[in-house]
């Protein structure tokens, strides 16, 4: 029995009687206890404790297991008193009352009573709880009254600073619905849970706007806030009467017929959609009035709304589970407003709005004007070396015209291999190393272009200016190069290019972007270009952009035990099974990084269906955000960040590069560890070279195989540049096409 009672003090420490099965529900979850630690630490079966709590027909704990039982439940009723009820006036509540209760938020939920809706009295404030990252919410307890709603604990979302919670979002950004026992339940951040009365669609969205208070602060001045976010488990859908799945005609238009009754219910109730219609990621609004915003966004995960490729399993989780994971990335990044890459660029306008109040005339009147730092209101047109194929400024191009380096800008993103020397292939291990948030890193400090471009012939260049630049950088030998201010000898046929995403020399004057031309300069070489079109009005736009998602991935990561100062031993240790500490926070993760890349490949969407023809506009270019140079530019200095750092690694080591694939290097090494050959001396690392960390930049291992793995895949697949970084992770090799 000792055994027994140390693993129960671990959570509490007394000894009392049982209570009802109500209350010991009630204590588990204020804890953020669920049934399996209860049942681990009674050595019990889950379905035991399950039946413990049974309301309907409880049944009572026996021997040793009664008196452990009894210890945590006295103890948990010691944090979480029960609450007492409150006398309130006014009006007794209808049945369809709305609810609120509390779940687990990590500390004790004191709760209060609140008078019914059509009270005049106000209800009892509540005090502030832990943040929304706490412990995972677990299962509610459901209140046996119908008059009257108990208040929970209330955490300001992350990005909210203290004090400055905002009483209209105070249930939080988003809440996922499910139905419960033939009741609809609104499950928000923190622990909290909602009943929600309406019967209909077109009265969820009116509840949520008048009653539901959800919703975000903005996250700049001039910015507005984020619409409440609804996501709808297949239940939901079920009650509403929306399908738990898409035909697969409709998946491939991305909506539901609009002669569907759910769409002429809210035609009815003066409720309008988006162009896109009501598809997994709907938006269900009326115009505006004044300030005053009506809209109200749909998630729908059954409809592959959360992608796997980006959210994982979210999409599967439980209600509260779900709201926790969607609440953390709301809080540290922001509402999710579509996919990945739509939040993405989302989040760059949220940012930097296009416009903002003027100062008062004459009259005392302010006018809307343009946002200093913003991309402004109206689109641009691209330079037509950074259009992509099919865009209006080409229209006049011949209909089969490809245009080649000299016509197109190109700057993407590495995908390059070679053989492995002699001497690597007697060495034991390949070891690949990942840029962690490479593209962000690229980001930051990166000076873009705000409007329109202007040509100019025979420019003069210069590296703060940003642009597109037609010059000829074949004359870069990569065998003796300038590293910081000495010139060092190297073996060039061991390196990529830095100019070209397939590391190969140039061969003539191509098109580039400032930060590639800028390296060629930093290598020790002399640049003439012959024509540019750059952009006079420029700025850091994409800083706060990064500031944002970095600091939601080092605060995701530092909760996943990963921190920010660890040395390059603990690095690694800490990193090794991170994601399954916490798989929602590792889903927030992925999530992070995904809103990354998403939100930069936005910057050049193509054209998806809508009928579009070469020559004619798409969608995509109405936006002011449809900006391929700035992406052109990011892609350019991140290629460029990696290449700067191979460089230097080569030069101090004589070690390079065997595979690059985007942001993941591999090399030849001794031992299967990063730190078998990244230069380490008392914990140092190279300067300006690899260093292993979690912040944006830095590295982090990737993955590990045997030389001789990849000897054979190369050789079955008869492929001797065969990109080996693309399979490094867990040695399985897909996509293999004719060696590329």
């Amino acid at each position: 029995m000792s055994e027994m009672f140390d693993a129960v003090d671990a959570l509490v420490a007394s000894r009392s009687a049982l209570p009802p099965a109500e209350e010991r529900k009630r204590l588990r979850v204020a804890h953020g206890l669920t049934l399996d630690d209860v049942a681990g630490a009674l050595k019990v079966r889950r379905a035991t404790v399950s039946a413990w709590e049974s309301v309907k027909k409880p049944t009572e704990p026996r021997g040793p297991e009664r008196e452990a039982y009894a210890r945590l439940l006295t103890q948990l009723a010691k944090l979480y008193p029960a609450p007492t009820p409150a006398t309130f006036t006014g009006a007794p509540a209808p049945a369809e009352s709305t609810l609120a209760r509390p779940l687990s938020t990590g500390t004790a939920p004191d709760a209060a009573v609140m008078t019914a809706t059509e009270s005049t009295q106000p209800p009892v404030p509540a005090p502030v709880a832990a943040s929304a990252t706490g412990s995972r919410p677990a299962s509610t307890t459901r209140s046996t009254s119908t008059s009257r709603r108990p208040s929970a604990k209330k955490a300001a979302p992350a990005a909210t600073p203290a004090g400055e919670s905002d009483l209209r979002f105070e249930n939080g950004p988003l809440a996922v619905l499910d139905v419960e026992d033939g009741k609809v339940l609104a499950y928000c951040v923190g622990g909290l849970v909602l009943d929600v009365p309406a019967k209909s669609l077109p009265s969820l969205v009116d509840w949520t706007l008048r009653e539901a208070k959800l919703g975000q602060p903005k996250l700049s001045g001039p910015g507005r806030p984020a619409d409440p976010l609804l996501v709808l488990t297949e239940a939901a859908l079920e009650r509403y009467g929306l399908p738990v799945a898409l035909t697969e005609e409709e998946r491939h238009a991305g909506r539901i017929p609009e002669a569907h009754k759910v769409i002429k219910q809210l035609t009815r109730a003066d409720w309008q959609l988006t162009k896109r219609g009501f598809g997994p990621w709907a938006r269900i609004y009326r115009p505006a009035k004044g300030s005053e915003r009506q809209c109200v966004q749909l998630c729908i995960p059954s409809w592959n709304a959360l992608d796997t490729r980006h959210w994982g399993e979210a999409g599967q989780l439980p209600p509260a589970e779900l709201a926790r994971a969607l609440g953390v990335y709301a809080s540290r990044v922001m509402t999710p407003r579509g996919s990945t890459a739509v939040t993405g660029l989302e989040l760059m306008t949220a940012l930097h709005p296009p416009t903002r109040a003027s100062e008062p005339d004459a009259d005392g009147k302010r006018h809307s004007e343009r946002n200093p730092g913003s991309l402004g209101k109206d689109p641009v047109d691209p330079a037509p070396c950074e259009a992509p194929d099919g865009h209006p400024v080409l229209k006049d191009l011949p209909r089969f015209h490809v245009r080649g380096p000299g016509e197109k800008l190109f700057e993407e993103a590495y995908d390059w291999a070679r053989p492995m020397t002699d001497a690597e292939c007697t060495l034991r291990h390949l070891v690949g190393i990942d840029v962690n948030m490479a593209f962000a890193a690229g980001a930051n400090g990166l000076n873009v272009g705000l409007g329109e471009a202007t040509h100019v012939t025979n420019p003069v260049f210069g590296p703060k200016v940003p642009g597109s630049w037609l010059v000829d950088l074949s004359h870069v030998d990569l065998s003796r190069v300038k590293v910081g201010k000495e010139w060092v000898e190297l073996d060039g046929s061991l390196l990529p290019s830095p100019f070209t995403p397939k590391g190969e020399r140039p061969e003539g004057p191509a098109w580039y972007a400032t930060p590639t031309v800028a390296y060629a300069v930093e290598l020790g070489y002399e640049v003439r270009p012959t024509e540019a079109w750059v952009r006079r009005e420029s700025g850091r736009y994409l800083d706060s952009w990064y500031k944002r998602l970095r600091d939601a991935y080092l605060a995701t990561m530092a909760d996943l035990g990963v921190e920010d100062d660890l040395t390059p031993e603990d690095f690694l240790a800490a990193m090794d099974g991170y994601k399954a500490r916490d798989p929602e926070l590792a889903i927030v993760v992925s999530a992070v990084k995904a809103t990354v890349k998403g939100g930069l490949g936005k910057l050049r969407e193509r054209p998806r269906g809508e009928g579009w023809r070469p020559g004619e506009p798409w969608r995509a270019l109405s936006r002011p955000t449809w900006r391929p140079d700035i992406r052109a530019a990011v892609i350019s200095r991140t290629r460029i960040n990696l290449h700067r750092k191979i460089v230097k690694h080569a030069a101090f080591t004589g070690q390079y590069p065997i595979a690059i694939l985007s942001d993941c290097v591999v090399y030849a090494a001794g031992g299967p560890s990063p730190l078998d050959f990244l230069p380490y001396r008392e914990g140092k690392p190279l300067p300006g070279g690899f260093k292993l960390g979690i912040n944006p930049g830095l590295v982090k291992h990737e993955g590990t195989q045997e030389v001789l793995w990849g000897e054979e895949v190369r050789e079955k697949f008869n492929a001797p540049e065969l990109n080996l970084a693309r399979y490094i992770k867990d040695g399985t090799v897909t996509d293999v096409d004719n060696g590329e």
